[in-house]
């Protein structure tokens, strides 16, 4: 009889701690304390690419700064974020290894945005795919969420998708302005996004659209001399010219050639996609009179209603605008933070269901569709923003929502 009561006591004594292990086990991540939640930001801060790079962290400190003082991840108890920044390089393979870093160094990092190129976004993708570590990215490469990835999100609309947009919007600009271009020449380097954007073009839509390619040039960054190609443009004389650098000093020869052969400043039509001929750094040695009347499509930009945070960029950084770099950054950081307070823990996986699943409304901080991603990764109708060189400034001139000025087009005709 007594050792009969002697087990019932044990069999109680054990209870309570086996059903508190269980409780633990079962109840929800947000109910444990967390302090501090690590997101990743994988950028190019050395080489040829260190500026836009510099540009990217600003927008993520300045996303992590607002969050954190609006009171963190509610979920998570008021967690707060902490950033954690690896540095790409300027190669493929530096960007490879710095995710591979990444991963191994940080291994309870839920999310990362960031790589800057197309080409490095690639590599560095195949590493952190096999991690399950979500990444968010402003690269523009269809082949990044064309390759079947589960754990990439594409923020800003696809190289494929910006030409599709971008060309009959030049169209309309120029039969506006009572000119009805029919001769089109391209110069492109040949990185991911660059590639990828030129290809519809070559392919389809410039016989769309009526139009005949003259010039078609690809070359290997870094340019030693642009006047080679910019002879072949003088020559052909077309109306339109697409140029595709993504190195400040590759889009510094080629303007300055333009302005040079009196092709610039207006007079030869010229769009660029991708930002890289909008950066503070052209000032640095180009008079902003050779920069007039250029235009960029790219995947976003400081436009209306954005007005704070291109005033806080100044301040804080001294940046005069506001380009895609920083304020895509920036609006990475707050979906992270959405689909961490729609996980309810501090898990990439759960961040990763949480991101799949996410319909956050119209987009606040990219141009247009919706905070939401398709079944590749890729953000659901993804717009595009043109802007143009005015007065020393490249100004938002499309879409007429996001307009700062509206657009002139070959003003010297």
């Amino acid at each position: 009889m007594k050792s009969k009561t002697s087990r019932r006591v044990l069999i109680k004594k054990l209870a309570l701690p086996v059903a508190l292990a269980i409780a633990a086990l079962v109840s929800p991540v947000y109910a444990q304390a967390v302090k501090e939640v690590k997101v990743g930001l994988l950028v190019p801060l050395s080489g040829l690419y260190a500026r836009p790079g510099a540009v990217m962290r600003m927008g993520a400190e300045m996303a992590i700064d607002h969050i954190n003082a609006a009171g963190g991840v509610k979920a998570l108890g008021g967690a707060k974020l902490k950033l954690v920044v690896l540095d790409a390089g300027d190669t493929t393979e530096k960007a490879k290894n710095a995710a591979q870093r990444m991963v191994s160094q940080e291994p309870d990092l839920v999310a990362a945005t960031g790589s800057y190129l197309s080409s490095f976004t690639l590599a560095a993708t195949e590493v952190t795919e096999r991690a399950k570590l979500p990444m968010l990215t402003l690269s523009y490469s269809d082949l990044i969420t064309a390759r079947g990835f589960k754990y990439v999100f594409q923020t800003s609309a696809t190289a494929a998708a910006q030409a599709d947009m971008a060309l009959p919007v030049m169209m309309k600009l120029a039969e506006a302005n009572g000119v009805r271009p029919k001769t089109v020449a391209i110069l492109t380097d040949n990185t991911g996004a660059s590639v990828a954007s030129v290809k519809p073009m070559r392919e389809r839509l410039l016989k769309e659209m009526g139009l005949q390619l003259v010039v078609d040039e690809t070359f290997t960054p870094p340019l030693a001399d642009a006047t080679p190609l910019i002879q072949k443009v003088r020559t052909a004389r077309p109306d339109i010219l697409f140029a595709l650098p993504t190195a400040v000093s590759d889009a510094k020869l080629i303007l300055e050639k333009l302005n040079e052969f009196g092709l610039g400043q207006g007079k030869l039509p010229t769009v660029g996609f991708g930002i890289v001929m909008a950066e503070p750094d052209m000032l640095k040695t180009m008079d902003a009179s050779q920069l007039d009347g250029l235009m960029l499509a790219v995947g976003s930009w400081g436009s209306k209603g954005h007005e704070k945070l291109i005033a806080e960029l100044k301040t804080r950084y001294n940046e005069p605008w506001m380009t895609q770099n920083a304020i895509s950054t920036y609006a990475d950081m707050w979906v992270i933070k959405d689909a961490l307070e729609s996980a309810g823990k501090a898990d990439r996986e759960a961040v990763a269901v949480a991101l799949r699943k996410m319909d956050g409304g119209p987009s606040k901080f990219y141009p247009g569709g919706r905070i939401k991603f398709d079944e590749n990764g890729r953000r659901v109708e993804a717009g595009l923003t043109i802007i143009q060189w005015l007065k020393g400034t490249p100004i938002t001139v499309y879409p007429p929502e996001l307009a700062m000025s509206p657009p002139i087009w070959n003003k010297n005709k």
